[in-house]
């Protein structure tokens, strides 16, 4: 009986760092978050989808920083584009060249490939 439970155990616990490494895969860092909602301007723009390095900034901010005064905690609730940062909204409320870089050297944050789209992958299946 307790060799049983063993297994089953150590089963969860492989089955568990094979789903948690393949999550991986998609980022640089744990817990980067990839961004492509506005793939269209980008592609236009000749830029890289964007990889926002989350616990990059949560080792130096509390999440009461962003969250929820900037950025609603919800994926997708956010429409971070340019011309917002450049005005001084979204991420542009820190990175403004004061309290950190200002957005002027593109590949800083547009350093990703693109995925495939939803409907491109299913196609090549």
């Amino acid at each position: 009986m307790i060799k049983v439970k063993s297994v089953r155990s150590n089963l969860l616990v492989m089955s568990l760092i094979v789903v948690f490494a393949f999550s991986l895969a998609e980022a640089k860092e744990y817990g980067d978050i990839y961004m492509d909602a506005t793939r269209d301007g980008m592609e236009k723009a000749e830029v890289g989808a964007v990889v926002f390095p989350h616990w990059f900034h949560r080792i130096r901010y509390k999440c009461k920083v962003c969250h929820e005064s900037i950025f609603v905690m919800r994926k997708g609730a956010n429409n971070a584009n340019m011309n917002d940062i450049m005005d001084g909204k979204s991420c542009g409320v820190c990175h403004n060249g004061q309290i950190a870089w200002e957005p002027l050297e593109c590949e800083r944050c547009h350093s990703a490939e693109f995925k495939p789209k939803a409907d491109e992958a299913a196609s090549n299946q």
